[in-house]
């Protein structure tokens, strides 16, 4: 196929590009800065510059590269800027939806998050509602709403909902900003009720989906647990000493039958293992 991969530089897409060039796809990697567009243009992929919250900016690169597919990646969280963030996920996905229907495109497949549901203590499937929490940043719920009515409006949209990546490159790798809080031993952590996923069973997980049905689907590790036990493991693991722990929200963490059933099964089944793969 010919993908489009939007936000093809980022954590997930920089490792999703390479999987699909190898695979035999054309592929079309998008960033706002031409710079950033090099190691996908190494990986064999085009180059596209896009700002995504410009429709006229994704209305011309949708045009002209003519897709049969739509990868989803766009995030705005270099700096932490959720409220930005939460504004990229409506406008970007708007754009990026119409832009996919005046061009025909059918298919996409969106990255959302995992722990969107209702707060409860045991996992929950992908029927489980979006949750109404005040304790949480108010736009962020009604943001991965509306991306989601957006794909999932079209043909062949497929959501995947992923647990908080870790890995080499993320927030909890060596380097990213939660490692760094948790070398000094303070862990703010998004939500109590936690479900991982590796960045590599997240990138793989993407590839897949292009072949998935419609709907939603948790891409998530077989290991939920609480804030209370992974904080302490990732200080530790991190070279701190005593943890000092904030939630932000309760939460819930997810499973992942249906995306075993999906023939997804994931390298790194459990946190546990590295923990956090911090080498």
């Amino acid at each position: 196929m010919r993908i489009l991969v939007a936000g093809g530089t980022g954590v997930i897409g920089s490792r999703v590009v390479p999987l699909l060039t190898a695979a035999g796809h054309d592929v079309i990697a998008t960033s706002r800065r031409a710079e950033r567009l090099l190691p996908a243009q190494a990986a064999g992929a085009e180059g596209a510059v896009m700002d995504a919250r410009d429709a006229a900016s994704v209305d011309a690169v949708v045009s002209g590269a003519r897709p049969d597919a739509i990868v989803h990646l766009l995030t705005d969280l270099a700096t932490e800027d959720f409220a930005g963030n939460a504004h990229l996920r409506v406008v970007g996905t708007r754009n990026l939806v119409a832009a996919a229907e005046r061009a025909g495109v059918t298919r996409m497949v969106a990255e959302s998050i995992a722990w969107v549901g209702e707060p409860d203590a045991a996992p929950g499937d992908e029927s489980v509602a979006i949750a109404r929490d005040p304790d949480t940043d108010e736009s962020l719920f009604p943001a991965v709403e509306s991306l989601e009515a957006g794909v999932l409006g079209l043909e062949h949209g497929v959501v995947l909902r992923m647990g908080m990546l870790y890995g080499r490159g993320t927030w909890f790798g060596r380097g990213g900003r939660i490692y760094e809080r948790a070398e000094g031993g303070t862990v703010v952590a998004t939500v109590r009720h936690t479900s991982f996923v590796h960045v590599d069973d997240a990138a793989l997980a993407v590839v897949m989906a292009l072949d998935w049905p419609r709907g939603v689907v948790n891409i998530v590790d077989d290991d939920p647990v609480d804030a209370d036990e992974w904080a302490p493991e990732l200080v530790w693991a991190a070279g701190g000493d005593t943890t000092e722990l904030t939630v932000r929200a309760t939460g819930r963490a997810s499973t992942n039958t249906l995306a075993a059933s999906l023939g997804w099964v994931p390298e790194h089944p459990t946190w546990r293992d590295g923990p956090f793969d911090l080498v």
